[in-house]
């Protein structure tokens, strides 16, 4: 067996094995009430029986167990939308499936992560100024952060210090001390942000980068391979969050996120303050940020906690 036919066979069985955790996973997730079943007190599994799913979805119950199993066999995009519905899958998730199913024509993005910007995209940085003072960034599919504005470092001055090839917004958060992390509801932001990588690292299952990436967050922090064990999987959508500043004050903000032609593996996030009292600390922080840098404001915000 050639070296190509090895490394192509193990990716089919690596794409398998991820398609058998996601569906299992997602059937376990369901009760029997969500989908007009009956309870019933004999269930010694949680969410439905495998034989209820392959019901549902019009398949045989030994096929639909092979699947689960992770064996070498090929579903249709019919059959893939009988089970997406059966376990009552959304847009992303259904989208997910296909991928993982190797669905010929199922979408798919560059395998690259990107460190740093591209050279033909310095253009975005000019757009990341002029948007002062609204906080903005450039960042890639997996959170490495390509590019900011004053206002982003003012918000979060400890991401600037970092060497560029450091600073990814997942291992930032979860590597960091509880001093330093810079979400307040931090637990939510970053389930939904390992959702969002479990997305796009389907798209690049056989990426070695990407493979090497999870493992790294995997080694580094327990909670991560709690949140990736779960095979959720989540869009980008403009929502709401907090961060905690330097100086220990909470920022609301509303976070949206646009796509560009320069860096199509990226997304532009815009933060925009969800109050006057978010308009107020962003300013204040951002005249701080032009005073005495980076540096400055952690030190200064480290000196307050002293204090107090």
């Amino acid at each position: 067996m050639s070296a190509i036919t090895t490394r192509s066979a193990a990716a089919a069985a690596s794409r398998r094995g991820e398609l058998a955790a996601f569906l299992r996973l997602r059937r376990e997730r369901l009760t029997p009430e969500e989908v007009g079943l009956p309870g019933g007190p004999r269930r010694r599994t949680p969410g439905l029986r495998r034989e209820e799913v392959a019901q549902r979805a019009g398949v045989g119950v030994a096929w639909y167990t092979w699947l689960e199993q992770g064996r070498a066999i090929n579903p249709s995009v019919q059959v893939l939308d009988a089970i997406a519905r059966a376990l009552v899958l959304g847009p992303e998730e259904r989208a997910h499936l296909h991928r993982l199913a190797g669905v010929p024509g199922a979408v798919g993005c560059p395998p690259a992560r990107h460190h740093p910007l591209p050279p033909e995209a310095h253009t975005m940085q000019t757009i990341l100024d002029s948007l002062s003072p609204l906080p903005a960034s450039m960042v890639s599919a997996g959170y490495d952060v390509l590019a900011f504005n004053d206002a982003y470092a003012a918000l979060d001055p400890r991401m600037e210090l970092l060497a560029p090839s450091d600073r990814n917004v997942l291992w930032r958060i979860f590597t960091a001390d509880e001093e330093s992390q810079p979400l307040v509801d931090w637990e939510r932001e970053v389930s939904f942000m390992v959702g969002q990588l479990r997305a796009e690292f389907g798209r690049r299952l056989t990426d070695p980068r990407w493979r090497g990436y999870i493992r790294k967050l995997s080694e580094a922090s327990p909670l991560f391979v709690e949140l990736w064990s779960r095979h959720e999987v989540s869009a980008p959508v403009t929502h709401r969050k907090q961060f905690r500043t330097a100086d220990g004050r909470t920022v609301a903000i509303t976070a949206t996120g646009f796509t560009t032609t320069a860096v199509p593996d990226a997304k532009m996030w815009v933060y925009t303050p969800a109050d006057q009292d978010a308009v107020r600390v962003i300013g204040e922080l951002l005249d701080r940020y032009r005073e005495i840098g980076a540096a400055g404001l952690v030190a200064a915000g480290a000196g307050r906690e002293a204090e107090g």
